[in-house]
């Protein structure tokens, strides 16, 4: 993780909504208290007209991160890569329960598995398989992911932007 990436706490934990708007993706970065918080990232994500609706990006530690998309009041798609993040950050838990899936037990603490809508970006050109793939990349880090989904969306410059102004 680079400088530039990391929070003013160090942690490089983050929460940044991409929208677009007529023929651009602009990208901006949100409080950094989203990133423990599901209810208030939604919240704010329904404050941002999109066409395609707004995504939140929610990278929280070296652990895992999130993808929620909003479109209209009440139409909410919601990704976590690591269900086992649950069992150690309040915002994995608020992810579960929104999804209403249990916690796993400790049998099941050794294995990344990705909870909810694997098709979540697949109609801006992300397919299950490969955000499946991008979530199961243990080389990569939360940052890295989001940085590669932005890139293959086509708002990678918005999304380095709004991490740059991080720092």
């Amino acid at each position: 993780m680079t400088e530039l990436e990391q929070g003013d706490d160090g942690s490089g934990d983050f929460a940044a909504v991409a929208y677009r708007e007529e023929d651009y993706w602009d990208v901006d970065l949100l409080p950094v208290a989203l990133t423990e918080d599901l209810k208030g990232l939604l919240h704010a994500l329904r404050q941002q007209p999109s066409i395609s609706g707004a995504i939140g990006m929610v990278s929280v530690g070296d652990d895992f991160f999130v993808l929620a998309r909003v479109y209209g009041r009440d139409n909410v798609s919601i990704f976590l890569s690591d269900v086992t993040a649950s069992v150690d950050w309040p915002v994995a838990r608020q992810v579960l329960e929104f999804l209403e899936i249990d916690q796993p037990h400790e049998d099941d603490l050794d294995q990344v598995l990705p909870a909810g809508d694997m098709s979540v970006l697949s109609d801006l050109g992300l397919d299950e398989m490969e955000l499946g793939a991008l979530a199961g990349d243990l080389d990569l880090y939360p940052d890295e992911v989001l940085a590669s989904i932005a890139e293959r969306l086509g708002f990678q410059q918005a999304f380095q932007r709004a991490l740059e102004g991080m720092g």
